[in-house]
């Protein structure tokens, strides 16, 4: 499971530089990365969903990227729209620790 909260190639990007890059979904666009984290076993990203769901700032773990496009300042995630609009709300607790919610959420739906 800690693989899935790694980034594939953290020499690639650093949490810092993909902050407003959009967010690519499988199937479309779903928002922008409104802040990372790149910890080690616990790096994620938020995703601000803008209008697609009212704001909301969902949890992606950093495994889940596929590819950054620094040129076009795009992230592609390996999950759907749907998968990112179901995502557990960013909860801002998460900063000092992962919840187990999240690592259930994670092991059961994104697979």
């Amino acid at each position: 499971m800690t693989e899935l909260w790694t980034y594939s190639d953290a020499s690639t990007w650093s949490d810092a530089d993909i902050t407003g890059y959009d967010v690519e979904a499988t199937d479309g666009s779903i928002g922008k990365i409104d802040e990372s984290s790149a910890v080690a076993g616990s790096a994620y990203v938020v995703v601000d969903t803008g209008f697609w769901i009212f704001g909301k700032k969902r949890l992606v773990p950093a495994g889940v990227i596929d590819r950054v496009d620094r040129q076009n300042e795009k992230v592609y995630v390996r999950m759907t729209k749907d998968q990112v609009k179901n995502a557990p709300d960013f909860d801002e607790t998460h900063r000092q620790r992962r919840s187990k919610d999240y690592d259930t959420y994670y092991e059961t739906y994104v697979r």
